[in-house]
């Protein structure tokens, strides 16, 4: 066998190897999702759907005020919320050829959460957060939160070199709409703990004309999952550390859609 055969026999073994790897279930990496898909399902706020069992937990890091501002958030010195106390927050994700599933849970000893009407600042009380950068080449991405009363956000963000501004969707209504519920359970556990779980579905059809809408699969979207917990003073959680604020996307991590 002549060397220029032994180079190609190489080069189609290391090729094969590859491809066995990418077919095996071996992890993506750090910072990267792999969304499976589903059959539609009924919206609970308990995610109790057996669909869930096929997308693992992934979990939302719980960011202190030093590493905060290390990564510029105006967080002020004199406010250091390393000593709050540190709750587990995790959330699911899939897909249909309908819209975005997502499941959140919240460990938390007490709901601060008074505003009622959606489309409202329930930022400033708890919340979980969704954003997705659909198409990476436009400054645009849809922001959703919801909080523990069932109350929605749902806005497109357009980011002007750092400037930000949200915009409301229109003909908010139909196969348009948002599925959203909620559920607190009321089993204490120790520390006097409990969970209380946010369910919600994305219509693509809300989300069109961004690009990569629909996904199909190997498409790629960027996105980042967040938690504001106010027990004493906001406390942020975060999938991927962003910098001065969760509108960060360059730093938001990848979805890729299975």
């Amino acid at each position: 066998m002549t060397r220029k055969n032994i180079y190609t026999l190489a080069i189609l073994l290391l090729s094969h190897y590859y491809q066995a790897l990418s077919q095996s279930g071996t992890p993506l990496p750090s910072g990267q999702i792999s969304v499976r898909k589903t059959t539609d399902f009924a919206i609970s706020g308990k995610g109790n759907a057996i669909n869930w069992s096929g997308a693992e937990w992934i979990r939302i890091e719980q960011r202190d005020s030093k590493t905060l501002r290390e990564n510029q958030w105006n967080i002020p010195k004199d406010r250091d919320n390393s000593r709050d106390l540190q709750y587990n927050t995790r959330f699911k994700i899939m897909y249909s050829e309908k819209g975005i599933y997502c499941l959140y849970s919240c460990e938390d000893s007490s709901i601060t959460a008074t505003i009622t009407e959606d489309f409202s600042h329930i930022y400033d009380e708890d919340v979980v957060e969704a954003f997705f950068w659909t198409d990476s080449a436009m400054p645009l991405y849809f922001e959703y939160e919801l909080s523990p009363l069932n109350v929605e956000l749902p806005i497109l963000i357009v980011s002007n070199k750092g400037k930000i501004m949200g915009w409301k969707p229109w003909f908010y209504e139909g196969e348009r709409k948002t599925i959203h519920a909620i559920h607190i359970d009321e089993n204490r556990v120790a520390g006097k703990r409990f969970t209380w779980t946010a369910e919600f579905f994305i219509p693509f059809s809300l989300l069109n004309p961004l690009g990569n809408v629909p996904p199909a699969k190997g498409t790629k979207w960027r996105a980042n999952f967040y938690r504001i917990d106010y027990d004493q003073k906001p406390v942020y959680s975060s999938w991927q550390l962003t910098r001065q604020s969760y509108h960060d996307i360059e730093k938001f991590g990848t979805l890729v859609f299975e």
